[in-house]
């Protein structure tokens, strides 16, 4: 059996992902004996190889970053680079940069795979979209193959199990689920299926204190991220969502907050207006109800929304615990029993996990 050709690998983003993504490829990547890692570049910084007969040392990338004095490399300078490559190629973006994103058709016309939890790629832009599908394989048989598990539920397996049914011709009728481990967090503490629950602003201190928001909630009470993730899986399904503008989005941002210049003024005014909040879970309370924040794509009626519905105490949206994510597609095979994919959707140990998974999927098909 002829030996396999040698791959080589460049890694944009090292900061908590990124991080946790080389520390995995350390241990895993030496079962590859045809990889070499030749390039990691942050966005102060590079480190490359002097020539491809050399490799860069895993145990020490930290280090080595840390002393190099080459400056970032553009996301052209990266194509430029890998294409001198004599051998195939795999760029691991772990960032969430637009421009970044912007260029993944130009690494997939090279021929340069790319494996990413950046959902921007997939979820901005309709045409860039569909410029990733056409420069890639098999559309262009000559493309890299893609692969971002992580852009949706961190490490879930839920971009391949929709591929796997939409490849395999199922009709998906439904997706709907709890996308975001932060709100998840929050309407589990404010609105627990045993009834109770502490004030709105007081548990979106504790999430935030916990690390499960973003440095500035509103980021997370926007809805955008969920509805980022709503976009990507529906176009996986077929349909031309053209962004995240393009259908409902509920925002957990009282307006009269919406011109707050920081995220501590929004946490100092929200108390005021937690009142809403506890009106929205009463009435749910007042039907045998928790209110969950939750996504949905109707397939047959093209209709994506993101916001909040109130569901039964034994519903399986209701009585997920902690940051759990939870999605069910409802399929022509599956009947009125969906499958449910359910866990840990957020953290950066769980999303370098997703990228280092397709890292080894693109590796076993290329090398």
């Amino acid at each position: 059996m002829a030996s396999p050709s040698k791959v080589y690998i460049a890694v944009i983003g090292v900061g908590g992902v990124g991080r946790h993504c080389l520390t995995q490829c350390a241990h895993i990547l030496p079962k590859f004996t045809n990889t070499s890692l030749v390039l990691i570049t942050r966005s102060n910084r590079s480190l490359k190889v002097p020539s491809f007969s050399h490799t860069l040392s895993l145990p020490t990338w930290e280090k080595d970053l840390a002393a190099s004095t080459s400056p970032t490399l553009s996301p052209s300078q990266v194509v430029d680079f890998l294409s001198s490559a004599p051998g195939k190629c795999i760029l691991v973006d772990n960032t969430s940069n637009q421009d970044v994103a912007a260029s993944y058709p130009e690494f997939l016309a090279k021929g340069i795979s790319v494996v990413t939890p950046n959902k921007k790629a997939f979820s901005s832009d309709l045409k860039l979209w569909q410029s990733i599908v056409q420069s890639s394989y098999p559309s262009n048989l000559d493309g890299g193959l893609v692969y971002h598990e992580s852009s949706v539920g961190a490490g879930l397996p839920i971009i391949s199990t929709l591929k796997d049914l939409v490849e395999t011709g199922d009709e998906v009728q439904k997706i709907e689920g709890v996308f975001s481990g932060t709100m998840s967090f929050l309407f589990n503490s404010f609105a627990p299926v045993e009834g109770k629950g502490g004030k709105w602003s007081d548990e979106v201190t504790n999430a935030k204190n916990a690390g499960y928001t973003e440095p500035d909630p509103r980021d997370d009470l926007n809805g955008v991220d969920v509805a980022r993730k709503l976009v990507i899986l529906a176009r996986i399904v077929g349909l031309q969502v053209e962004s995240t503008s393009a259908f409902p989005v509920q925002s957990l941002i009282p307006k009269e907050l919406e011109s707050c210049t920081s995220g501590d003024e929004f946490m100092e005014k929200l108390p005021a207006h937690d009142g809403e909040m506890e009106k929205v879970k009463n009435e749910a309370e007042s039907k045998g109800k928790v209110v969950r924040f939750v996504g949905s794509i109707n397939v047959a009626s093209k209709e994506v929304k993101v916001g909040l519905g109130g569901f039964d105490k034994g519903h399986p949206i209701a009585s997920l615990k902690g940051s759990d994510n939870i999605i069910s597609f409802y399929t022509k095979r599956y009947g009125q029993n969906p499958l449910i994919v359910q866990g840990a959707g957020a953290g950066g140990e769980v999303t370098a996990m997703g990228v280092t998974a397709d890292l080894i999927k693109v590796l076993q098909r290329i090398s």
